[in-house]
Formats: structure tokens, C-alpha cells, sequence
């Protein structure tokens, strides 16, 4: 898939993307806080590489880490620095894909690249390029953080759809629902499925249909780790949510000196 579809899936999405969360400061503050843990040191060079509106950016601010936050899309990195602005916080944000970060070697104590994001990229050159270019601006023995969906079930089963997800937009009124749901198109390999990102949003008693379009590559864990360790990460380790409090699997890894 051409970068400019993702990035225009995400430019189109950036305005309503907070809608995805039933309570979308709880999942901030929820998601940095198992991160942090995982990073296990005060104010680390954090470098989240697919920070979309801030989700996980803003989060890790919030517990005082140095982040900066690259996407895809520069309406969601736009966005995700006026959110952390809007709370008082420095995240510095740039428009970059994960293939080629605009870093020198060596910057980052970590590199967080969270929420199923990798698995945009649809062949193994190209996550080998995106795995290479993280280990490229991690310090020796930085830490990688990569979470992706359940995919060793999902490539079991092959779900054709999502459950509904309702937010409900605070309001004075106590706000209107917002539900969203995905579609899964799964192709002829089996390993990649063609997505429909629906949004139903209240409009004066009806309903306003938002639908969105990409294409994801479900990467196993053993594969992804694989890919990981020929990139030059050691000790690539799954940490599941059971164990961690983040809402996928984790990929735990170390830049090899």
C-alpha cells in the first residue's frame, strides 16, 4: 500500500480519533503508566514513532519522560502536540515515516512504536527498514516497545469485524454517543486484510457514517521477533496484557551494542 493512503487514512481520522476511547484520558494515563513501567528509568529520550494524536506520547509525558512524537500523518502529529499543549506539557512533533526518522544515531533511550502501527507496513523490506531505522537512533542498549493486535489468535480465527466501541463526548447535557466498529476484508495469502474503519456520529437525531479505508499485515509474534533480532535488537520478549496492563501484546527488545 503507498504511504500516502496510510497517512490519508490518518489525516482523515486525526479530528475524530479520540472518539475510539469510551474515555480517552483514561486510556492516557492508563497506557503511560504501563509504559513507564516498562522503560523503568526517570526522564528518558522517548521517541514514539507512530504517535498519532498522543495517545501514548502525551501519556509518558505526563510521568515526565522527554518524548517526541513522529507520525505519518501531519494532522495527527499537529494534533497530538496542541492535546499535550493543552495540558501543559513539551512534545515535540514531527510528520516522518517510521522508514526513514529525521534523527542522528543514537538519540533515544527508547523507541515506542505502539497501537498496531508497524503492521501497516505490508512487506518484510519494509518492516526491516522501519526495525533497522529504530535500532539506528537508539543508544546501545536503548529499549525497543512495539505492541501490535493479538495477531497468533486473529490469524486463527479471522474475524470478519470488530465489536462496537460507544464513546460518549462530555458535554453539559451528559454528551452524545459516538460508536465505532471495524470491517475485516481478509485476503487470499491469509496474512493480510483490507479494513473498514466505521464511525457513527449524532447529527441532529440521525446518524452521520464516517468510513475509513486501509490495509494491515497481521505479523505473527515469532515473525515480528525474528524481524527484530536481524535488525540488531537483543533478548526480543513478548509481554502480554495480563502481565503488563497495556491493552495488546508488547515486543520488549534491546538495541545490541
Amino acid at each position: 500500500m503507498p504511504e500516502t493512503s496510510v497517512a490519508h487514512f490518518y489525516d482523515e481520522l486525526a479530528d475524530d480519533y479520540h472518539l475510539i476511547y469510551s474515555d480517552w484520558d483514561a486510556s492516557i494515563r492508563r497506557q503511560g503508566g504501563a509504559l513507564d513501567a516498562l522503560i523503568g528509568q526517570d526522564r528518558a529520550a522517548v521517541l514514539d514513532c507512530s504517535c498519532g494524536i498522543g495517545t501514548q506520547a502525551i501519556g509518558l509525558a505526563l510521568h515526565g519522560h522527554w518524548v517526541t512524537g513522529t507520525d505519518i500523518s501531519p494532522r495527527a502529529a499537529t494534533r497530538a502536540a496542541r492535546e499535550a499543549a493543552r495540558r501543559s506539557l513539551s512534545l515535540r512533533t514531527a510528520a516522518a515515516d517510521m522508514r526513514r526518522l529525521p534523527f542522528a544515531d543514537g538519540q533515544f533511550d527508547t523507541v515506542v512504536c505502539a497501537d498496531n502501527s508497524l503492521p501497516h507496513l505490508l512487506t518484510e523490506q519494509d518492516v526491516n527498514t522501519a526495525l533497522a531505522e529504530m535500532r539506528r537512533v537508539l543508544r546501545p542498549g536503548g529499549q525497543l516497545l512495539i505492541s501490535t493486535r493479538p495477531y497468533d489468535d486473529l490469524l486463527h480465527d479471522r474475524p470478519a469485524s470488530t465489536p462496537p466501541q460507544v464513546s460518549r463526548v462530555a458535554e453539559p447535557d451528559g454528551g452524545e454517543r459516538t460508536v465505532t466498529f471495524q470491517l475485516w476484508h481478509w485476503h487470499d495469502d491469509g496474512e493480510h486484510y483490507d479494513l473498514e474503519h466505521f464511525q457513527l456520529l449524532p447529527a441532529g437525531g440521525e446518524w452521520r457514517v464516517q468510513v475509513r479505508r486501509t490495509t494491515y499485515w497481521a505479523l505473527g509474534r515469532d515473525r515480528l521477533a525474528g524481524l527484530a533480532a536481524e535488525a540488531g535488537f537483543v533478548d526480543p520478549q513478548w509481554r502480554m496484557p495480563q502481565e503488563t496492563g497495556f491493552f495488546q501484546p508488547l515486543l520488549v527488545a534491546r538495541a545490541g551494542g
